[in-house]
Formats: structure tokens, sequence, C-alpha cells
């Protein structure tokens, strides 16, 4: 079976997927992963070739993330990025059409994808081969249960509410459905029809295949979900074989410490974010290991008892820490639930809040604490809660314990092969 996986975003929208086409390599499969071009070593590092895509939209992330603006909620800035995306998307097209039509993926007889490249369903239409949306946070299919996670929403919603609001996937038809829709005439010649902006359907009008890769102990399936929807468990990448020198020594060297980091989110002052942070686990007396990402953290001087590295092998790190302290991305939430460790969210924006709160009330955080609230007293007194509450501490544990026990990708990649029969496994 030959699968074209195509996926945007940042690292936690890309990583599972490269392990979803590792898992597939390893069934006897073909897979072609599709995603920015920034992410080449990421894939190569697991023996998983890259047909790149233009990084279109990241780049202007990028330039926000140097202000701090859009990332953190700047309605101007964020207005601006918005604005920017239909053209930046006009690149990202085209690669995907060539990767699909006469590259890599050229006779691809299914196509995951993760819905930000919104080429994906048309030129499964195209290839008249089906389209299977794979998700990272359950954002597409609507429930009673629980509202809209891609905005911070008011809990105890009446049911009916919940679901309506999942209406709020609409908005990437609003903001390039007239780009897509001349693609989809000119580069592909398809034909408008109804129901063409709408990934949880296929061209017939019937539900498409969704894939979940979350562990249910997080996030239960609602009992109102269509029986197209699968829940598979995280996709985990193998852990790596060694940390880095440095980070082994500090491990070594004292207590198990925190880790502080914020992922690829920066607020306006990443500097003062920093010195919230060291103020924090001086008053708390514990050592720390803050992880600086894409400027999120830009401390001044770093104490005795802190250290701060660039990247952070999750896999092998959390182990040994006794709580993370994070942003709530689904990537760092994921991994931090499944290595058992107690965890304090700090969101910023989208689904950050609906992981932080997903954490509390799994008994493995304290309630969240927005950024625009952060401050050094705040940050403590959760910190201390998470680190010294045993029955936190034991729910750690146990959520761990359990979604270790899944193997989400195994069973991603079996659902594929019941998909398409005649792909299983050479």
């Amino acid at each position: 079976m030959k699968v074209l996986i195509m996926t945007f975003g940042t690292r936690g929208d890309v990583q599972p997927f490269v392990a979803l086409a590792r898992e597939l390599r390893g069934r006897g499969h073909e897979p072609v992963l599709a995603a920015p071009r920034r992410f080449a070593g990421l894939a190569a590092e697991h023996g998983v070739a890259l047909a790149p895509v233009d990084d279109g939209p990241l780049r202007s992330m990028d330039a926000a993330r140097g202000d701090g603006g859009a990332m953190s909620g700047g309605l101007r800035a964020r207005l601006a990025l918005a604005r920017s995306m239909p053209a930046a998307f006009a690149r990202i097209f085209d690669d995907a059409t060539a990767i699909a039509t006469t590259g890599p993926g050229a006779g691809a007889g299914v196509v995951v994808h993760n819905g930000q490249i919104m080429a994906a369903p048309h030129l499964a239409e195209l290839l008249g081969v089906p389209a299977v949306l794979a998700l990272t946070l359950p954002m597409y299919v609507p429930t009673r249960e629980f509202p809209w996670p891609g905005l911070s929403l008011p809990v105890g919603l009446p049911g009916v509410l919940n679901r309506a609001s999942f209406r709020g996937m609409k908005a990437p038809e609003v903001m390039f459905g007239r780009v897509v829709d001349r693609w989809r005439e000119q580069a592909l010649g398809l034909a408008r029809r109804r129901g063409r902006h709408d990934p949880l359907r296929t061209p017939q009008g019937r539900p498409a295949p969704v894939l979940n890769a979350v562990s249910r102990h997080v996030v239960r399936p609602p009992a109102d979900w269509p029986p197209s929807v699968t829940t598979t468990g995280y996709w985990f990448l193998p852990a790596a074989t060694d940390l880095p020198a440095e980070l082994a020594a500090f491990l070594a060297a004292g207590e198990p410490p925190v880790l502080v980091g914020f992922g690829s989110m920066a607020g306006p002052d990443p500097a003062g974010t920093a010195a919230v942070v060291l103020a924090a686990v001086a008053g708390l007396g514990v050592r720390a290991i803050l992880a600086t990402g894409w400027g999120g953290l830009r401390p001044d001087r770093l104490p005795e008892g802190v250290i701060a590295v660039e990247q952070v092998p999750h896999d092998l790190l959390l182990p040994h820490v006794a709580a993370v302290v994070h942003h709530g991305g689904a990537g760092t939430t994921g991994a931090a639930a499944a290595a058992g460790r107690p965890q304090v969210i700090c969101p910023f924006v989208a689904d950050q809040p609906f992981w932080g709160r997903r954490m509390h009330d799994l008994g493995v955080a304290p309630p969240p604490v927005p950024q625009r609230r952060l401050s050094a007293e705040r940050l403590a007194a959760a910190l201390r809660l998470a680190l010294s509450d045993t029955a936190v501490g034991a729910a750690a544990t146990e959520l761990g314990h359990r979604i270790r026990e899944e193997d989400g990708v195994g069973a991603a990649v079996t659902q594929l092969e019941r998909l398409v029969p005649d792909g299983a496994s050479r």
C-alpha cells in the first residue's frame, strides 16, 4: 500500500506523522511524507524521506514570533497574519499537486492528512482514492460532550451549544474558499460540488474516515461520534538512545528538576517571562531546566541549579523531571501525560486552554494559569500543588501507565489496512 501523508504546521503537527510513516514502512508499506521543508532533518533522523512543500505561512509566523504579537493574541498582528495566509498557501498547493500527481506520491492508494494542507482531500478526489483526516486535536467532529477546542469557550454549555460551537471549523472555508476553488478548477480540473470544502465528507457525501491520534484515556470518545471516527492513541516516535551530555550531568547532580518550556509560542516579553519563571522556582527552592524553544523564554542569566536548552528530547527527559510547566500544545501535553508527570499548563491561545482544562479534569494538573495572568506568585502556587499533592502525582502516574499500554500508531496503520484491504502488508 502506498500512502501519501500530507501535514502542515509546527513540529507538533509534523512529528506524529513521521511516526506514522515509520510504522507504515515497518509494516511493509510505502509511505510518502509531504510536510514543510524545514522538517527534512526531523524526518531523516527516523529514516523517512520528506517530499517538501513550501514553508508558506510558517515564515510569517516566524516573523510574528520576533515581536510576540500574533502568537500571544495581539489582535492587529493576528489579523495581519490571517490576511497573508491565502497567498502564502498558493505555493503549498502547487507543491502538493506536483507531489501527488507526478512526484513521489503518484499512485498512492490513500491520502492521510491533518486538514492543514487543505489541498489533500481535493487531491484524493482527483486520484480517486480515500482521504483520511488524521488529527492530534479532536476539533473537526462535532459533539455534545465538549465545546470546540479551537477557542477558549465556557465549560458547562448545553449539549446543543457545544455541538454548534464546532461551526468554528468553517473558518478555513471562509478564509481560503476562493483560493481553493480557483486552484481546483484551474490546476485539477475539478468541478464545484456541494460539500467540497468539508473534509468530513467524501465526494459521494458519505462520512470520511477520521483517525484521532490521542489517547482515549485523555479524550474519551464521545457517544455521539459516528463509527467513521477512530481514536487510536498517541502516535509516538521511538525513544532516542541517549540524553545530551549536559542534560545527563545536570540530572545526576541533584534532585529531579522541573522542566519549563513554552514550545513554539513566544509572548511579547520573553525576557520578562523567563524572569517570572526563575523567581517562581527560586521561591520554591527547586532545580529547573528551561527549554528556550523558539524564543518563548530568554533568560538574562541563569542562577545555580538552572540550565537552559534549546531542544528537549521529551521521550528521554520527561521521565526524569518532577513536573512539567508548558503552554498546553497537544504534543507537549501528550508527551507529559505519557511520561506520567504532573503538569502546570500556562496557555496562550487556540486549543491550549482546552488541554489545560482537560489535564486539570483528569487530576494531573492544577487549574491552568493563563499567560496573560502569569506571575511568579501564581506560577509558584500552581507548581507547589503539582509537586506536593500526592493525589496529583498518583493520577499522573496512573494516566502515564494507561497511555503507554496503547499502541496508537500501530492501531492507525491497522485502520488504514482495513480501509485499503488490497494494500495490506506485502
